[in-house]
């Protein structure tokens, strides 16, 4: 099962960053808002890890949230979710490392590819499949 053509959460966010100031009088608004887009980010990419999932453990703040995966290579990560984008705080689940300096991704996709070639074949191998579907779709 995959359907990562369409995020919903992309279309809400682009919107609330428009009309942030709106957002700002309902207390506790962005902090849902933050975990909400964490957690379509897991959805999104889940079939391609080995593990994902929000922290349980950091806290979600208004402008920040936290996504643990494991990838297919058994390699284990931190990531910061905030409105800069996703960039990796540590190297284990449920840790940040101030001292870790890494660059921000604009995408999930991007982070995975940077970090996984397991991920990197899985997406593409799913994009495949999904462009034989189309096909045979429109043929019929």
């Amino acid at each position: 099962r995959m359907e990562t053509d369409y995020n919903p959460m992309e279309l809400q966010n682009n919107t609330r960053f428009e009309e942030d100031s709106d957002y700002r009088d309902f207390e506790g608004t962005d902090v849902k808002d933050m975990r909400l887009e964490a957690e379509a980010v897991v959805n999104d990419v889940l079939f391609a890890v080995s593990n994902m999932f929000v922290s349980k453990t950091l806290p979600c703040a208004e402008d920040v949230a936290y996504i643990n995966v494991e990838t297919r290579e058994r390699n284990r990560y931190c990531l910061e979710l905030t409105e800069a984008g996703l960039r990796v705080v540590a190297y284990d689940f449920d840790q940040t490392d101030d001292r870790l300096q890494t660059p921000y991704h604009e995408t999930v996709y991007s982070l995975l590819d940077s970090l996984s070639p397991a991920y990197r074949e899985l997406f593409g191998n799913a994009i495949l499949q999904r462009l034989e579907a189309l096909k045979k779709e429109s043929q019929s």
